[in-house]
């Protein structure tokens, strides 16, 4: 059981509380190179929110986040995607872990 499993309704909490439209996990926490120094590559699409609450909504999620996996997280955004090899190579082995 990984560190996602382990916290998945802590998780989804924050989800529902930061207007998460979706939430996928990609990287090395989804196979065996995970190990005591890797960051957790998480990626999130947000329902619609005012631009002037989405910084503080983003970051808040990132915070909360690292605080319940007690690890780094590296928060990736759908819409700051650009490169097609990293999209493409992301959406081969992303896992759902939340979605509304």
């Amino acid at each position: 059981m990984n560190k996602i499993e382990i916290h998945q309704e802590q998780i989804k909490a924050l989800c529902e509380k930061h207007k998460v439209k979706t939430l996928y996990a990609f990287g090395s926490v989804l196979n065996e190179r995970f190990n005591s120094e890797s960051d957790i590559d998480l990626l999130v699409k947000f329902q619609e929110i005012d631009l002037l609450d989405y910084a503080d909504n983003y970051f808040n999620l990132l915070f909360s986040l690292q605080s319940v996996l007690d690890r780094k997280v590296d928060l990736v955004t759908e819409q700051s995607l650009k490169n097609p090899y990293f999209i493409e190579q992301i959406n081969n082995t992303k896992q759902l872990i939340y979605a509304n």
